[in-house]
């Protein structure tokens, strides 16, 4: 059974959604950041950047959020969260995929704190410009991938559901509050919500 490492308002949200959504059994281990949980000898030999999430799966260890949502949608083909190698959206949803924590976490906290960066060096380019390529993107939804759900969208749904309205961090847009509403609607999503509520 997998092995969840997580902590309450962080981005390991977006791996407990991930979870839910595959309506595989997994065991939580709670790794609570506010105590410094993610600093101890034993989580440093799971993820030595002593941040969350991180899973295990037998042998296997990683973290980084797109990562897991990668490495589980591959795991559990019949959740359906990944396009399968061949098919023509398999691009865009590595593509989204990515783009979540490349360049919209990082755009998101530049615009938050207001922090001066030359888009020719920064990896994510221009903040602005990535919070408008990802509204057009959601313009046309319902999910990034269009009819499609997939993990893409529990990656970039919950850095929105995050940013724009936990933390108001960056303005909202119609497209962001719709894609929201509708990410929020998922039952996965709620039982997720409630877990990482207590």
């Amino acid at each position: 059974m997998m092995q969840l490492y997580w902590s309450p308002r962080s981005r390991s949200f977006s791996s407990l959604w991930l979870m839910e959504e595959t309506g595989q059994p997994y065991e939580r281990v709670l790794t609570d950041i506010s105590t410094g949980a993610q600093k101890r000898v034993e989580y440093l030999a799971i993820n030595p950047m002593g941040k969350v999430p991180a899973l295990k799966d037998g042998e296997t260890a990683l973290a980084e959020a797109a990562a897991i949502c990668a490495y589980v949608a591959e795991r559990y083909p019949e959740a359906k969260l990944a396009p399968p190698l061949g098919d023509p959206l398999r691009a865009r949803y590595l593509y989204w995929l990515f783009f979540g924590p490349g360049c919209i976490e990082p755009a998101m906290v530049q615009i938050a704190t207001k922090i001066e960066m030359n888009p020719v060096a920064a990896g994510w380019g221009d903040a602005q410009r990535v919070i408008d390529v990802l509204d057009n993107a959601l313009e046309k939804g319902p999910w990034i991938l269009g009819e499609t759900f997939s993990a893409a969208d529990i990656v970039i749904g919950s850095g929105l559901n995050f940013a724009v309205r936990l933390f108001k961090m960056i303005p909202s847009r119609p497209s962001f509050d719709a894609y929201i509403a509708r990410c929020m609607e998922r039952p996965a999503f709620q039982r997720a919500e409630k877990i990482a509520a207590g």
